[in-house]
């Protein structure tokens, strides 16, 4: 069984049972081999836009035995993804910006019977954004902590629903679920972006520029640490 860290654990617990996942950037494939070999998923389609991760895919799904259940393509995003009966959809270890333009390109995936489960490495508020004027309900969220907290994710559980909603700015950056959550990782996540946004504000304003955006987001997420 492929060792998981600890957001793509997070990503798998969003996979329906029994669902026809798609692992896109999928790199090794580790995360749909797992989830055949534990029966969360009954089939699976990893893919990648390089050459090596596909052929590294191909090598641990024949390594794990699981050829008859796992398709490996190489492919931009989500495209030709359409043509196989996909249920669950996984992009993670992207911008935020990218994954927006992943789903823009594939139109099709707006659609209720898809599940999205997104984990961006950044600019989680300009995805979030994206799907809730877009017409995706964010059902749920984790925030996971790697290599002691060094690393903090955010991972984003989502489905169409064809209505837009209005999220405020904190919700946006943070997360409604996590804001209700209040989480031990949620607090985390607070300190470290407030840690470095003030490295941005302080840098800044060395350089005689404005800092209003930074300071606006520290003020932000101090309502959240005190």
């Amino acid at each position: 069984m492929p060792n998981l860290d600890a957001r793509l654990l997070s990503a798998a617990k969003f996979v329906r049972e029994g669902a026809y996942v798609c692992d896109v950037g999928t790199d090794h494939a580790y995360l749909p081999v797992q989830l055949v070999l534990t029966g969360r998923a009954a089939r699976a389609l990893a893919s990648d836009i390089n050459e090596g991760p596909v052929n590294r895919a191909k090598e641990s799904v024949c390594k794990y035995g699981v050829s008859d259940k796992i398709e490996v393509v190489l492919g931009d995003g989500l495209k030709g993804a359409e043509n196989y009966p996909i249920t669950d959809v996984i992009i993670a270890g992207m911008g935020g910006e990218l994954i927006v333009s992943i789903l823009e390109a594939a139109k099709w995936i707006q659609n209720e019977k898809y599940r999205l489960i997104l984990q961006p490495m950044t600019h989680a508020e300009i995805l979030r954004e994206y799907l809730v004027k877009t017409g995706f309900s964010i059902i749920d969220e984790d925030v996971v902590t790697e290599q002691n907290d060094r690393k903090i994710y955010q991972i984003i559980c989502e489905e169409y629903s064809c209505e837009t909603v209005e999220y405020t700015a904190d919700e946006l950056y943070l997360g409604r679920h996590n804001i209700q959550r209040r989480s031990a990782e949620f607090i985390k996540l607070c300190e470290r972006l407030r840690k470095t946004n003030l490295e941005i504000k302080k840098a800044k304003e060395s350089a005689g520029q404005i800092a209003d955006t930074e300071d606006g987001i520290v003020k932000m997420i101090d309502k959240y640490l005190h």
